[in-house]
């Protein structure tokens, strides 16, 4: 056998083909915890990677003139953009390539590693002297934070309690916005004229990363490795061991001897077993989550890549103001999922998801029609944007969470990141190039066309959703897909 814990929390039996199982309460003892220290420590030390992203992205546009002043940089408006890409691509291969290693080596070590590659690479593009190596570090970066997502939303789903996982995963994935606000802030501060030699405020914008990423570095020496993740594998003495301490920091008594068990065996995952979990088992959960994930990637990218350029191009609002109209825009984006996530849990997944989805639909809509009859202002455009994404980036927020939840423990991080890399692919890449195309024409009713074209996404979105979604409010991960582990060959 594998492992027996002491006491009588885990059982052996022999299953009837002759394979050894194991019978383990242990989902069950983690999700009848109350919130604790513990949980927040967990949102503390791992939540931070979207800061993190949300810091980095909004650098990168809001640096962008001084890296073309740079006297050492001297980079093009063209090879700025390119470094862009380059984040994004490494986010998407750092997604695929750490998802992958996340399932088979663990959520502890890979959230470490991930951390520590984006540490280096941030502070290794503080210190870039040419286009080179300034792309290079750029995608160095984004493969450390596409590699975090996939560890880190593993992580988080696997060791919140069943009946609060909906609101943090939504409130986690909703503090990009937090970073985007420190990028913005950073920026305007940092580059102000004659505070900082033209070649140094850049690079110090870059350091706030490493500053914040060093200090969450420390924290993750105190969470544990997920006891889902280690009872799958195989690792049931260990498993056992790091929930005892857990139920100790927060509290509670020692488990009754009735808690719902599950029936485990330790196997090797491989990759053909993804592929057959994903279109054979649950395709209709792959195409929901294909669907939102997508979609969400056009509608936020399309939109958020391209901010600054409508506010100057029609709203004349000079470069250096650009970042205090992010500030607001950022605040809707936040606070929507905080104030909007309890009710996933308790109204449910499926009408929550599907109405974010419809309602940020019908508002771009609207939206799109008052800006190609010139009936708003920067300001006024500004407002409808922030109430459009605030219930735009619920629904956002929620497609990561249902691409985690929908799918077994032992391929979970690799679903969410090839629903990531997918999801971006189809919207995130496409988006920014076509609206791109669109305000360069300098015709409001294209722009609005394209607008409605992100509307309709997000309707088709709510409808798949409402009509293939699953309802995995408060239910326990293992009961939502049941590990690969529990079932026989």
């Amino acid at each position: 056998m594998h492992g027996r814990a002491q006491g009588c929390d885990t059982h052996d039996r022999q299953h009837q083909s002759g394979a050894a199982y194991f019978e383990t309460d242990i989902p069950a003892r983690l999700d009848r915890l109350p919130w604790g220290k513990f949980h927040t420590l967990v949102i503390a030390a791992l939540g931070i990677t979207w800061i993190l992203d949300g810091l980095e992205v909004t650098l990168a546009g809001s640096v962008a003139g001084a890296l073309v002043s740079s006297p050492r940089l001297q980079l093009s408006e063209v090879q700025v953009g390119i470094a862009a890409s380059s984040y994004i691509t490494g986010a998407v291969g750092g997604a695929l390539l750490f998802g992958w290693l996340t399932d088979r080596l663990g959520r502890k070590r890979l959230f470490n590693i991930t951390l520590g590659l984006y540490l280096l690479a941030t502070a290794a593009t503080a210190l870039s002297v040419d286009f080179f190596t300034f792309a290079l570090f750029r995608f160095l970066t984004g493969a450390g934070i596409g590699g975090e997502y996939t560890a880190i939303n593993s992580a988080i789903q696997e060791l919140i309690p069943a009946r609060y996982r909906g609101r943090t995963d939504l409130a986690i994935n909703g503090s990009f916005w937090i970073g985007a606000a420190l990028g913005a802030l950073g920026a305007v501060i940092l580059l102000q004229p004659g505070l900082l030699p033209t070649d140094v405020g850049w690079r110090c914008a870059f350091g706030i990363g490493a500053v914040l990423g060093l200090i969450v570095l420390y924290l993750r020496r105190f969470v544990p490795e997920s006891p889902r993740w280690l009872m799958t594998h195989g690792f049931i003495e260990q498993a056992e061991a790091v929930v005892r301490q857990i139920e100790r920091r927060v509290g509670v008594a020692p488990p009754p001897p009735d808690l719902p068990r599950v029936a485990l065996r330790r196997r090797s995952t491989r990759l053909i077993d993804g592929a057959r979990v994903l279109l054979h088992q649950y395709p209709k959960r792959a195409l929901v989550g294909l669907t939102l994930m997508a979609t969400q990637a056009f509608f936020y990218n399309a939109i958020f890549f391209t901010y600054a350029l409508v506010l100057g191009r029609f709203f004349n609002v000079p470069e250096d103001r650009i970042g205090f109209y992010i500030l607001p825009f950022a605040a809707g984006n936040f606070f929507g999922p905080l104030l909007l996530g309890r009710w996933f849990d308790t109204i449910g997944r499926v009408p929550l998801i599907a109405g974010t989805y419809a309602i940020s639909g019908l508002l771009l809509a609207a939206t799109a029609l008052l800006f190609a009859h010139g009936h708003l202002s920067a300001v006024t455009q500004t407002i409808a944007w922030s109430t459009v994404f605030f219930f735009a980036s619920a629904a956002a927020s929620s497609a990561y969470l249902t691409v985690g939840e929908s799918f077994p423990l032992e391929m979970r991080a690799t679903a969410i990141a090839v629903f990531y890399a997918a999801g971006t692919a189809c919207g995130g890449i496409i988006g920014p190039a076509l609206f791109g195309g669109l305000i360069g024409t300098g015709d409001r009713s294209s722009i609005a066309w394209g607008y409605a074209l992100g509307s309709a996404l997000m309707l088709i979105a709510a409808a798949v959703q409402w009509r293939f979604g699953l309802a995995a409010e408060r239910r326990s991960l293992e009961d939502v897909a049941a590990p690969l582990s529990s079932r026989a060959d």
